[in-house]
């Protein structure tokens, strides 16, 4: 939920892992391997720039976290 909402918050809703690594004082191997649950899932897209994965929102996504969260 947290590595979402700070994707969410980020300009254009996109974020740098090397970004996500501070806020949630993660490695970034650590926060690597929970964005890649995050896409899979289908609430992240990852765009490669250089050595850096960038993460935007999938549209829609912050929608189906809500339905998934109210039905749980």
């Amino acid at each position: 939920m947290r590595l979402i909402s700070i994707v969410a918050a980020s300009d254009g809703q996109e974020a740098c892992v090397c970004d996500l690594t501070e806020p949630v004082g993660l490695s970034q191997p650590t926060v690597s391997h929970h964005l890649k649950i995050l896409m899979d899932a289908g609430f992240l897209t990852r765009s490669k720039r250089g050595t850096w994965a960038y993460y935007r929102l999938v549209p829609g996504s912050l929608e189906q976290l809500g339905l998934v969260l109210a039905t749980g």
